[in-house]
């Protein structure tokens, strides 16, 4: 009991640091829907860790009900959580969390398929994610790391680093601006795809080329097409 009320203390202490809207610790108390929540999560993963499987889903459930937050009791999740807000924020069954991170509203720990053992995303302590952001797959964000708002990160992040866009890319790392001069460090899945696509029409030309006969004259890409590659190969 008395470790409990030390945590429940430790919780409310945390939350009037960060939020300047908390006016009292009562307030924090009675009305913080991310506060609330992990206090659910909490006494789901207990049940969790002691194979009350289906109560602890259960209660989960229950307590995305009344917070609009999902946390599955198999998460595991440190000490000083912040859950801003705090609607529509999910944290997947293997996401590690760590020690003072800070979740806004509508954040995703997700996964990425169907892939069993850990599929969900590891934030190391001190991250701050933004509001909409999704973090997806079994990545890790390292300490003290800043994902922006509506940022989709798909790949590990180093520690002190600042990553923004879809896909997320470093735009800050340990306090210097990081400068992408070739815009392929972006890696955009879809246009690495078109840029695929494009090869294979360059390479199927040439073939068709050769088979009609070498001084068979090539014809020109129609301009719409050359635009097409052109902006394509700016893109990757």
């Amino acid at each position: 009991m008395p470790h409990l009320i030390a945590s429940i203390r430790e919780d409310i202490a945390n939350v009037m640091e960060h939020d300047p809207a908390a006016k009292s610790r009562l307030e924090v108390f009675t009305c913080y829907a991310g506060l609330h929540a992990v206090w659910f999560y909490r006494i789901n993963h207990w049940l969790w860790n002691h194979r009350f499987l289906l109560l602890g889903r259960w209660l989960s459930q229950i307590g995305r009900l009344l917070t609009g937050i999902e946390i599955h009791p198999g998460a595991k999740i440190g000490r000083r959580l912040f859950i801003d807000h705090g609607m529509g924020v999910v944290i997947g069954e293997t996401s590690i969390v760590g020690d003072d991170v800070t979740l806004y509203q509508g954040v995703t720990l997700g996964g990425t398929g169907k892939e069993r053992g850990k599929r969900h995303p590891t934030l190391e302590d001190g991250v701050v994610v933004g509001g909409g952001a999704k973090i997806l797959g079994n990545i890790t964000v390292g300490r003290n790391c800043r994902i922006g708002a509506g940022s989709v990160v798909l790949r590990n992040v180093p520690a002190d680093s600042t990553v923004v866009g879809v896909p997320g890319h470093i735009i800050f790392r340990e306090g210097k601006r990081v400068v992408i001069t070739d815009p392929k460090q972006i890696n955009d899945p879809l246009s690495e795809a078109l840029a695929a696509v494009a090869t294979e029409v360059h390479k199927l030309r040439d073939r068709v080329q050769q088979l009609e006969g070498s001084e068979a004259q090539r014809e020109p890409l129609s301009a719409s097409l050359q635009r097409i590659i052109e902006d394509i190969d700016y893109q990757i």
